[in-house]
């Protein structure tokens, strides 16, 4: 680990403004699949340097960097060996300095992954704990518990992973024996922290601070709602625990055991009071599946200031469903002082392009998991549909107010890679879950930018996760000169979006069909959206960006229009 660098150079286009993130565009980036330097097969702190000018040329406002720290990639990265580091197959601290300079000098702030409900078992803190005896005060840095039978065979509880399996393993004692068992909601290879633990608390904030003082503008908080736990004994059976609701971990009473529980908040109350130690604040947007009602806590100002807001991505291609989502997301975000956050497509979830091209239900349990199991082969996906619609929904939503959060690839249009042979999956979830649960790894293929090439010019040898043939044609040098493209249609509604986004007020206008959404922002720019099947008339005034070709004024189905 380091200190503090010497002398991080200076941003030519700093932004002062503390309220930047409340209307931003933010391009996720998942740097083992971004951009490959050094031609070792993973993505890189210098792939990403090198490919400032694409992201500067995109038009986005700031980059979300998932995890970048030494890893075994038992979880693709967030299973976190040193929270103070660059892995080394990544890059270095310099490395990581020089990104940020590059990044702040093209006005672009950088929003990095923080992963505080569990490390990697790799962790100092962990082996630490392992070489300690019961009891101690390494232990407790974690979640330790008896196991139960008669000699400690049996697990604490009979609670399940979220990656298949129990959610308790049994470790070896320093004299040999078969010991104590350990929490980890997630892989084996993910041990829960104890937040009851002051230490824990206390390094988490030195961890903030070292990653604000290299420049870091923000922070992504990975399962922000699982922090704190009620572990009284005796545990729940996972038959007594509280029934999930609303197809998200939490309830909207906070009793479950370990997911939103009110003592959380107590935390990023202190995680706020260090981003308030700089000028201008550090942000925060926590992953937080909790459920609708509890969200804006967690994006209070005395918090964590944004949550994110996974409505639409759950959502099918629907006008009705659309509607009721951004008018319940805006009524929250201006109840809780924040912005929404609007996003369709992320590293755990099928793209949102191949989502809109099979049949309706696109959540993350609908026909789109079933179809990914099967391979692709059944339901079928329409491709094109998939893409109109894609870009239509993308459309409609950099015209909402608040910040958009973007997936890397998506502006290439590209859809989920499903054919990956088992041999080269490495999502855990495909493991502990065979024949179950086919995984992520699928949204997580490299990028490709360039038609042809060992690696579509991803870098100079194989990818860690292999590429599709037709990644050819969704290539940025294949979008490049192409005016229709996707690639052309984000940087073209980004761009307008830098000019046009206002306040953060929205009024509905009425349409001449049910399934079609027609809004205006205050300075007049209107975004019209067709749901349906059958072409419609548009609106007056002049048409300044559409997400498919219009016919003789009229907007086809699938598409939506930006009017000024």
């Amino acid at each position: 680990m380091s200190t503090k660098p010497a002398n991080i150079p200076a941003d030519s286009k700093e932004v002062s403004d503390a309220d930047w993130w409340r209307q931003a565009a933010v391009y996720q980036i998942y740097p083992r699949s971004f951009s490959d330097s050094n031609g070792d097969g993973l993505g890189d702190i210098n792939g990403i340097t090198a490919k400032v000018p694409y992201l500067d040329k995109l038009g986005v406002d700031a980059v979300w960097l998932s995890p970048f720290y030494p890893s075994a990639l038992a979880d693709g990265g967030y299973d976190v060996d040193d929270y103070r580091d660059v892995d080394p197959k990544l890059g270095t601290l310099a490395d990581f300095d020089k990104m940020v300079a590059a990044l702040h000098a093209a006005g672009i702030k950088l929003v990095v992954d923080i992963v505080p409900n569990h490390s990697s078992d790799r962790h100092e803190w962990f082996k630490e704990a392992l070489a300690a005896p019961k009891g101690s005060a390494a232990r407790d840095r974690y979640i330790f518990r008896d196991g139960l039978g008669e000699n400690g065979d049996l697990p604490p509880s009979d609670w399940d992973s979220k990656f298949g399996g129990r959610a308790w393993e049994r470790v070896t004692e320093p004299d040999g024996t078969p010991g104590q068992w350990y929490l980890h909601i997630f892989a084996k290879e993910q041990p829960d922290f104890n937040w009851d633990n002051p230490e824990v608390r206390e390094d988490f904030l030195e961890t903030l601070r070292f990653w604000s003082d290299r420049g870091v503008d923000g922070f992504r908080i990975d399962v922000a709602h699982a922090l704190t736990k009620d572990l009284s004994e005796p545990l729940p059976s996972k038959t007594e625990l509280p029934v999930e609701g609303s197809g998200v971990d939490g309830l909207a009473d906070g009793s479950h055991p370990f997911w939103d529980r009110d003592e959380v908040h107590g935390i990023y109350a202190e995680w706020r009071k260090v981003f308030n130690e700089y000028t201008p604040p550090r942000t925060g947007v926590a992953e937080a599946w909790v459920h609708a009602d509890r969200r804006a806590r967690y994006a209070s100002p005395e918090g964590l200031g944004q949550a994110f807001n996974f409505d639409l991505l759950q959502a099918d291609f629907d006008a009705e469903q659309f509607r009721s989502i951004i008018i319940k997301n805006l009524a929250e975000a201006a109840a809780s002082g924040a912005s929404s956050t609007w996003v369709f497509s992320n590293h755990d979830v099928i793209r949102h392009a191949t989502r809109y091209g099979l049949p309706d239900g696109t959540g993350r349990n609908g026909p789109a998991r079933a179809w990914l199991k099967s391979a692709g082969s059944e339901p079928a996906l329409d491709r094109a549909l998939g893409e109109r619609r894609a870009r239509a929904a993308t459309l409609l939503m950099l015209a909402l107010p608040g910040s958009a959060y973007l997936y890397q690839g998506e502006e290439l249009g590209l859809h989920e890679v499903v054919d990956i042979p088992a041999t080269d999956r490495q999502d855990p979830a495909f493991f502990r879950n065979p024949g179950v649960e086919i995984g992520r790894d699928g949204c997580r293929v490299p990028l490709p930018w360039t038609s042809e090439g060992v690696a579509f010019g991803f870098g100079e040898a194989a990818p860690h996760l292999p590429q599709p043939d037709w990644f050819s044609t969704y290539a940025v040098a294949s979008q490049e000169m192409e005016p229709g493209s996707t690639l052309a249609l984000y940087r073209e509604a980004l761009r307008l979006r830098g000019s046009l986004q206002t306040d953060e007020l929205l009024k509905w206008l009425d349409a001449s069909h049910d399934s079609v959404l027609h809004f205006t922002r205050p300075n007049g720019w209107q975004s019209v959206t067709n749901f349906g099947t059958a072409p419609v008339k548009l609106p007056a005034g002049t048409v300044v960006l559409s997400s498919g070709p219009l016919t003789d004024g009229n907007l086809p189905a699938d598409t939506t229009a930006w009017i000024i």
